[in-house]
């Protein structure tokens, strides 16, 4: 039997702007069904450079969903039963620093939750977990996410704290005063619940954070506009596509789970004894807890 995580399927969820991925060969839609409701769309299978791939539009084909709205367990549900063992997340920012500008990236490696209309958790009443979030990206995806950014001449910065507001609205200037206080680097609408859904799956998980805009804090740019957002946005999203090319090779031929433990965090998270849990919920779970429900 193999490790928890192995072998590697990489998955890939595209943000604002990225909706395939290029140089996929043998690539084909599929439908994959999840207890926990519909995905955003259909995850598209392919291998790259002899690695299996698996793409999810985040906002589905034609960014047909906002952010509130997505069904980001059957997201995360879907991508693990149709193989996925890590997960890359691509998603456009808004700049809450000078020094990150539009067209620059970030590998985030810390976030903030500021939402507020979405379900969180897999878990719930008749089988609870608390998985350990301290450091909720995957170092080992980070730094094959920077190497390969670098790589691709893209300007980038390893570290940053991603704040997740609920939207769709943009923020209010007090508000982007007021996270900027706290310290955070780019602001954005998706990544949460989606980084602690990935954890309660036992997935590694890295975000790309794409910088779009300087949200509406910044004294000498407008305020945000859809139009100013889409033109950044297209030309950020052949730099992602980019960056992934080259990642996909570098994280092929693992042989081992991740040395950060993210393939074996529900190793003590459930809480709720087996004889308590409730036999409906434990089989919604059956793939993402199954290694430890079974």
């Amino acid at each position: 039997m193999n490790k928890p995580g192995t072998p590697p399927v990489v998955g890939v969820i595209g943000g604002s702007g990225v909706y395939d991925i290029d140089g996929l060969e043998a690539k084909r839609w599929r439908r994959v069904w999840s207890p926990f409701g519909a995905p955003s769309d259909e995850i598209l299978e392919g291998v790259l450079d002899g690695q299996t791939v698996l793409f999810l539009p985040r906002h589905g084909r034609g960014h047909r969903l906002p952010p509130s709205a997505l069904n980001y367990r059957a997201n995360i549900d879907a991508l693990k039963r149709a193989g996925a063992t890590e997960i890359l997340s691509l998603s456009a920012v808004g700049s809450l620093k000078e020094e990150l500008p539009p067209g620059h990236f970030v590998i985030v490696d810390q976030f903030i939750d500021r939402t507020f209309a979405r379900e969180k958790s897999f878990f719930g009443p008749g089988c609870v977990a608390h998985v350990a979030l301290g450091d909720p990206v995957c170092p080992r995806l980070g730094d094959s996410l920077e190497a390969a950014a670098l790589a691709a001449g893209v300007a980038v910065t390893r570290g940053g704290t991603y704040l997740a507001m609920e939207g769709p609205q943009f923020s209010t200037r007090a508000e982007s005063n007021l996270y900027r206080s706290w310290g955070a680097s780019v602001i954005g609408m998706t990544n949460m619940p989606e980084a602690k859904l990935a954890r309660e799956a036992e997935l590694c998980y890295a975000t790309v954070a794409m910088v779009t805009d300087y949200d509406c804090w910044h004294p000498d740019h407008d305020a945000v506009t859809v139009d100013a957002v889409i033109k950044v946005l297209t030309e950020n999203a052949e730099k992602a596509r980019d960056i992934v090319r080259r990642v996909v090779p570098m994280l092929a031929g693992r042989d081992q789970s991740c040395p950060a433990g993210c393939h074996t965090a529900l190793d003590v998270a459930i809480v709720t004894p087996p004889h308590l849990r409730d036999p409906e919920l434990v089989a919604r779970l059956d793939v993402v807890a199954g290694r430890v429900l079974q």
